[in-house]
């Protein structure tokens, strides 16, 4: 026994092995929970970053409606709807504001009165040249009257100094009579005129007073409020010149300013796309209508004129605009918007067009029926709904399902 012991001391241990461990004793140690634990994190986590799927680095593009004249543009300009008839209306006489007959956004018909200045005075001077009228044409009866005795007592003279029943001196008083009665007819005619054209001007006094429309239109603007002093010729702080602005709404056209080195583009009855701001989903049919002869130095810039083939009560005054001028006429089905899809994004396999589409972080083929070219985007006629976000430029190794980064 003892000498047992003397062998066992005498036996070699390797180091951070304990007295006593045997073989089965450190295996049963290696396969404790906690070390199985340690070990298949380890193999997992080698696995993950070593083998894990990385995501594609992609651009992404969206489907949206795209309007066929797009790809007939031969140029783009801003400007405003301005109608070519367009007046402030005020009147020549000058007094207060005693009524306003219609409001601002009222259609109104050429001759129809707006508003009304006070005009007692005016009425009154009216009357009195109507009375002088009556007196001057009483003075005519008179004379007419006096006329026809006069041509009596010739007659009569006529005879008697043909017979010598009379002297020669009382034939020349009659002729002296029946002249002067002739005059007095002629003065109390003269006055009659004299006194119908002051008649016609008090009648133009009153219709000063009376503020109508010059042509067809809305009014605009209001810029006089009743129990103003109307003053058009000496508008001052206390006073109001103009009372309303009208305009024809059928005149509106879209004034572009054109940079002048691109107005050689630009003709006459040349066929354009309206764009307006305030109806942003639509686009109105126009042609230009006139190149104005003049540049303006500070903006190097053309107006040009487009009017619209087709007026819309949406169109208003003022409105900003976007004029795009075409290369071609365009019929009313090809104004309408088509759903697009960039050609970029398509690719062909197997005959049939496909587009990845962006779903959450991965991507799909998706089939779709391609309709014309237009440009650098090609319409869709199924497959594909405005807002779906596809692959732009997809790489010839990506596949359906595969993981991806959108970067822009």
């Amino acid at each position: 026994m003892e000498d047992n012991r003397k062998v066992a001391d005498l036996a070699i241990r390797r180091r951070g092995t304990p007295a006593g461990a045997s073989p089965r004793g450190l295996l049963r140690a290696l396969f404790r929970p906690r070390w199985l634990l340690l070990a298949a994190v380890a193999v997992g986590g080698t696995y993950y970053y070593g083998f894990r799927e990385r995501p594609t680095a992609v651009n992404a593009v969206t489907v949206a409606p795209f309007y066929p004249a797009q790809a007939y543009t031969l140029l783009n300009a801003t400007g405003y709807v301005i109608p070519q008839t367009k007046a402030d209306i005020a009147s020549k006489a000058t007094g207060r504001l005693e009524r306003l007959e219609l409001e601002e956004g009222s259609p109104v018909r050429a001759g129809q009165v707006i508003a009304r200045l006070e005009s007692q005075d005016v009425v009154a001077a009216l009357n009195q040249a109507e009375a002088n009228v009556g007196v001057a044409r009483t003075e005519l009866a008179k004379a007419q009257a006096d006329l026809k005795e006069a041509n009596f007592a010739l007659t009569r003279s006529q005879q008697l100094v043909a017979k010598k029943f009379v002297s020669r001196e009382l034939y020349d008083g009659a002729v002296a009579r029946h002249a002067k009665a002739v005059a007095a007819v002629d003065s109390a005619r003269a006055q009659i005129a004299a006194a119908e054209a002051a008649l016609r001007a008090a009648q133009v006094s009153v219709d000063y007073t009376l503020i109508k429309a010059p042509f067809d239109g809305v009014i605009l603007k209001k810029h006089a409020d009743v129990g103003d002093v109307v003053a058009p010729f000496a508008a001052t702080t206390q006073s109001k010149g103009a009372v309303v602005s009208i305009a024809d709404l059928g005149t509106l056209e879209v004034e572009a300013d054109v940079s002048e080195s691109n107005i050689a583009k630009v003709l006459p009855r040349q066929p354009c796309e309206i764009q307006l701001d305030a109806v942003p989903t639509e686009r109105f049919a126009g042609e230009v209508h006139r190149i104005m002869p003049t540049v303006d130095k500070s903006k190097a810039t053309v107006v040009v004129k487009v009017r619209f083939l087709e007026l819309d009560e949406r169109i208003l005054p003022d409105m900003s605009a976007k004029v795009a001028f075409l290369s071609k006429r365009m019929s009313a089905a090809e104004r309408l918007p088509v759903t697009a899809v960039a050609v970029a994004a398509v690719r062909q396999r197997d005959g049939v067009s496909e587009v990845f589409r962006v779903d959450g972080d991965r991507v799909r083929a998706i089939r779709f029926v391609p309709g014309d070219r237009l440009g650098d985007v090609v319409s869709v006629r199924s497959g594909l709904q405005p807002g779906d976000r596809v692959v732009l430029e997809p790489p010839a190794t990506l596949l359906d399902g595969a993981l991806v980064r959108v970067t822009e």
